[in-house]
């Protein structure tokens, strides 16, 4: 190691397996930022589920080891590059997409990856916004189509990516409705949902198809495909679209249930998303959180050394509200 070379606490797995492989080590070099890249100080960073299939080694890509997890940054830029010139040091910032991972004192981003943080959001919410706001955008606006009027189904609509979703269908003129538990239903309608059926009832689905007739829904949001799938096409309007963004095993479905109405089932996964289309979904959102639309709701909090139980919590936890983070 370099004489003079800052060391920082960072996150370090060495080998695939549950969260007790996630190491907290103190004397990790602290990156320096090469050409079109930045140093981020992080402040806070977010949680999400795919971080735990990844360090588990189950997840289709795989990491070099060892590695930092953790993408969804917030903070303020301590270094830049050469030709990083849209950041100075001191600018607040988060980013969705780290190069040597956000569970660490300083993360290293790729310039065209970073985003500036309005004043009016805290650092909390800066880290939560990446992956839930930029999958919802896709999903909504890439993938659906969605044309203001038309209705939108976002199952569990109280985690990270549903409570994303139902901020943007409601700004996009949508008529949001959303499937939660008891509890989470207030948030979930401060956030923006017209009206919340309980998942945990059993003729819910029944409840839902009662509330909106005979046209049925033009788009569902699904979180749980293996579970819900089959019941989300007997829901669909004419041309109605199911959009899966998460999914946890198998299930049987009817494929006549998508001819008689001529629907779509159609996946969705942010690394597909281009460049060019990513900074479309970043001018959208900053928008959102000028006008004041896009305000992420924060769940749990952990500090660094407590993140194997923040792994542990995201996957066996009780379905909870917002977006889970690391304090740094």
């Amino acid at each position: 190691m370099a004489t003079g070379q800052k060391l920082m606490r960072a996150i370090r797995v060495f080998e695939f397996g549950g969260p007790e492989v996630l190491k907290l080590q103190l004397d990790v070099a602290v990156p320096i930022p090469k050409d079109h890249q930045v140093l981020i100080k992080v402040h806070a960073c977010g949680v999400n589920p795919v971080e735990t299939y990844i360090r588990s080694g189950t997840y289709s890509r795989k990491p070099l080891l060892p590695y930092t997890p953790g993408s969804d940054v917030a903070g303020v830029i301590e270094a830049v590059g050469d030709n990083a010139s849209a950041f100075k040091k001191g600018d607040r910032v988060f980013t969705s997409s780290t190069i040597s991972g956000g569970y660490a004192e300083y993360a290293l981003a790729a310039d065209h990856t970073v985003y500036k943080l309005p004043e009016k959001l805290d650092f909390k919410q800066g880290a939560a916004i990446g992956i839930p706001y930029f999958t919802a955008y896709r999903a909504l606006i890439h993938s659906a189509r969605v044309k203001a009027g038309e209705s939108v189904l976002v199952h569990r609509v109280s985690g990270r990516v549903g409570l994303a979703a139902c901020q943007i269908a409601r700004a996009y003129g949508l008529k949001v409705l959303g499937t939660a538990g008891t509890e989470e239903g207030k948030v979930v309608l401060q956030n923006g949902a017209h009206e919340v059926f309980n998942h945990r009832e059993v003729n819910y689905i029944d409840k839902i198809k009662t509330y909106v007739g005979e046209k049925g829904i033009d788009v569902i949001i699904e979180m749980l495909a293996n579970v819900n799938l089959n019941k989300d096409l007997s829901l669909l309007s004419q041309g109605g679209r199911v959009i899966v963004v998460g999914n946890r095993g198998t299930i049987e479905i009817n494929p006549r249930d998508t001819m008689t109405k001529e629907s779509s089932i159609i996946g969705v996964t942010l690394f597909a998303t281009t460049k060019e289309e990513f900074q479309q979904y970043a001018a959208a959102l900053q928008a959102g959180m000028e006008i004041g639309w896009l305000k992420p709701v924060i769940g749990s909090q952990y500090p660094l050394e407590k993140v194997a139980q923040a792994h542990e919590n995201i996957i066996h936890g009780s379905g909870a509200t917002g977006k889970m983070i690391l304090l740094l």
